[in-house]
């Protein structure tokens, strides 16, 4: 089962607001990354190379990086497999930043929200979700960005020994 989001809620902005504009209770986020792929399972290996990128200096343990550029490719995948409408279509990678926790969110076109399955032992599919949940400190969904269709699904890591 998805766990609650955490900060930022759906509503939150994503670009960096000085802490002074933030109510107390609010972590100021930043946004390390926004790009979108055309929605084809051949650019699933420059989607992982990216986040990767991204976050090699944010995760201080490699096996954490591998977590999140899995999961991250589950994503993609599944965006991909169950929510293209088409050649045309395109899949948004996005990612979230606090002092201890990021987030990496897939936003696609369909408002269809993802549903975990169990995965017959011979299946070839049916794990992507099950594989998210299990590399990752929790994944959920949220609305899409205003004005635009679909849903964005994330997955949060924190960011245990990170550098101050």
């Amino acid at each position: 089962m998805p766990s609650p989001p955490p900060a930022p809620d759906a509503d939150t902005a994503v670009a960096s607001v000085p802490t002074a504009q933030l109510p107390p209770s609010r972590p100021v986020v930043d946004e390390l990354l926004r790009s979108t792929f055309p929605a084809d399972p051949s650019w699933g290996t420059a989607v992982r190379r990216l986040v990767t990128e991204r976050l090699a200096a944010l995760l201080p343990h490699p096996e954490r990086l591998d977590d999140a550029a899995t999961a991250t490719g589950e994503l993609f995948a599944n965006a991909v497999r169950h929510a293209s409408r088409g050649p045309d279509d395109t899949v948004t990678v996005a990612i979230e930043c606090t002092e201890h926790t990021l987030r990496v969110l897939v936003a696609d076109r369909s408002p269809v929200p993802p549903r975990p399955r169990p995965a017959d032992e011979v299946a070839e599919s049916g794990r992507g979700l099950a594989i998210v949940s299990a590399l990752t400190d929790g994944w959920g969904t949220a609305p899409p960005e205003p004005g635009a269709p679909g849903k964005r699904v994330w997955f949060a890591i924190g960011r245990r020994g990170a550098a101050p």
